[in-house]
């Protein structure tokens, strides 16, 4: 048989008559253009401007004038009262009766087809009521994860930064005549306590991406937002939204660019809206000092529900900017495919730990290098002739002055010290340099209460790293039976806090009398809502223009500042 009598036959694909009729309609004046007839077949192009592509839309209407947007609106119009807002859904769901009905004359399938195990297993994590339970409980292991596991490996970065590293500085600098003077106090109380005290939380990121990663690489994530996206359509949200957002959990600047995967620009700026309040991991170093000080007991538990307060936060904003702002904007319909299930690779989770934490390194030797440098010469400069040039007692200095102009505005939120008003504004730039300033403003403090310890050599001080290490690695393994709620009968012995601890613990109490906790509490739920980074503002102003980039600063920061008065103001009433 040759190739020229072979005749392949196929059911031309013909949607409702009601839509049939509009696609000729548009089609015929479509075919009137030569500008676009010639570029594009024209039922296929009535075809995307009924589906509601925005971009073919402005295509169309750049070469064909005011007469396609006129015909466009008049079939959508006629076509409103049958199909309301769901006419994409209703040409999706014929082309896939069309493929289905193909697939049907050509494929013999069994009567009931086996389930596979992805299926089974989504069965049960994709439930209409089991999957949002199941989704909180594996975010509620991750934290676990992340604050249980990785904390007696902060703790041992933390002594040896504090420790032998310091110890190293200061003497080598006095080998070489430069002890005492202000290069040692840059060194130690500037790089050392400002970047040193981020870098402490490198394994609380590494066990955070690490167990991101096995979700991700294993299939579950799209099942999350398969699951949540019928929370955020019964809420009146897009639910394509929820994809930026789980972005958003790793860093807000990426989330932010991946809105442009939804097809509306008011979609766009409304999602762009609500992912600065998803908690990005550059809040978690924030979470960590101030929970492990205040909450020792439920640092995990207050971490996740800081986790699921950005979440409640982000859908109540969404409910009231969609009957406000986007009041006449129906969600688009969400078409996602769910990948098998696959076992996770170690390159594959090792690549996506080592991409996002080296992205976390070099932001720590670029932008919160210089800005500890920054807060560093401003604890340094004198005001009022109180001592001299790094030497200065901290009330007195250019960075207390500058703070303490802020404090008012933070008063009513439990936290009006000069150093948390500082933590904040430097905040600002990045979040991780919250951490980085508190260590620096309470760390001067700290220091003039440590007592001296007996001098040790170099050899001594590499063989207590081992060993610390050592002992921070078994902590670890003893913590993981606890995260699935496997506990053992030996008694722990509680820590007294250490130095730093204690100067932020009275910093709060100083602030707010009894309530130290409540406006640490506080403090941390503003840390949550309020703008995430300067980087996070370029990424806003580039995608969605100035005006809406100041929407979204003021509208954080109002948002912010209500929910801490909230929290604060109501934890008090109510005698917590």
């Amino acid at each position: 048989m040759s190739a020229a009598s072979l005749h392949l036959s196929a059911p031309p694909l013909r949607y409702a008559p009601p839509i049939e009729a509009e696609l000729a309609y548009l089609a015929g004046v479509l075919a009137g253009i030569p500008a676009l007839a010639q570029v594009y077949p024209t039922r296929w192009l009535a075809i995307q401007l009924l589906e509601g592509d925005d971009m073919l839309l402005t295509e169309a209407e750049r070469l064909g004038g005011p007469a396609v947007s006129a015909a466009l609106e008049a079939s959508l119009a006629r076509l409103h009262p049958l199909y309301g807002d769901d006419l994409d859904v209703a040409l999706v769901d014929q082309r896939y009766r069309f493929v289905h009905s193909l697939v049907g004359t050509a494929l013999t399938r069994p009567a009931t087809p086996p389930l596979t195990l992805s299926d089974r297993i989504d069965q049960v994590v994709t439930h209409r009521w089991l999957g949002i339970p199941i989704f909180l409980a594996l975010m509620w292991v991750v934290f676990k994860l992340t604050t249980d596991v990785a904390g007696p490996f902060v703790d041992w970065i933390d002594t040896v930064l504090s420790g032998p590293v310091s110890s190293w500085i200061v003497s080598l600098l006095g080998a070489v005549g430069l002890g005492g003077g202000w290069l040692a106090s840059l060194l130690v109380d500037g790089v050392i306590a400002g970047v040193g005290g981020v870098l402490v939380f490198v394994p609380v990121l590494l066990a955070l991406y690490f167990a991101l990663a096995l979700l991700e690489d294993s299939g579950y994530m799209a099942r999350a937002a398969f699951v949540m996206d019928r929370l955020m359509h019964a809420l009146g949200l897009h639910g394509k939204s929820f994809l930026p957002m789980i972005v958003g959990f790793g860093c807000s600047v990426p989330a932010i660019y991946a809105t442009r995967t939804l097809d509306s620009r008011r979609d766009r700026i409304l999602t762009g809206l609500l992912v600065p309040f998803m908690s990005c991991s550059a809040r978690l170093p924030v979470y960590m000092l101030i929970a492990a000080i205040f909450f020792p007991a439920y640092a995990g538990q207050v971490i996740f529900g800081l986790y699921l307060t950005g979440i409640v936060v982000a859908i109540a904003i969404g409910v009231l900017l969609r009957r406000t702002m986007f009041r006449n904007q129906p969600p688009a319909p969400f078409v996602l495919e769910l990948p098998p299930y696959r076992l996770p690779t170690p390159r594959g989770v090792w690549r996506q730990m080592w991409e996002r934490t080296s992205s976390f390194l070099r932001k720590a030797w670029t932008i919160i290098l210089a800005t500890s440098i920054v807060v560093w010469l401003l604890l340094a400069i004198p005001l009022d002739g109180a001592g001299r040039f790094a030497e200065t007692p901290v009330e007195h200095s250019a960075f207390a002055a500058v703070s303490g102009a802020a404090t008012p505005v933070f008063a009513p939120l439990g936290f009006a010290s000069w150093q948390t008003s500082g933590a904040l504004l430097t905040g600002f730039v990045a979040k991780e340099v919250v951490v980085g300033t508190l260590v620096q403003t309470y760390g001067v403090a700290e220091a003039a209460t440590v007592e001296e310890t007996a001098p040790t050599t170099v050899g001594e001080d590499l063989r207590g790293i081992v060993t610390s290490f050592g002992t921070a690695t078994v902590d670890a393994l003893k913590a993981i039976p606890g995260i699935v709620g496997i506990t053992f009968s030996e008694a722990e012995e509680e820590e007294a806090p250490g130095g730093l601890a204690m100067a932020i613990q009275s910093g709060f109490t100083a602030s707010s009398g009894e309530h130290g906790a409540l406006a640490a509490l506080a403090f941390l739920v503003f840390v949550l809502l309020y703008t995430p980074c300067m980087t996070a503002v370029a990424a806003a102003r580039h995608e969605f223009g100035s005006r809406w980039m100041w929407v979204s600063i003021i509208g954080q920061f109002v948002v912010a500042w209500l929910a801490a008065l909230l929290v604060f103001q109501g934890g008090r009433l109510l005698g917590l």
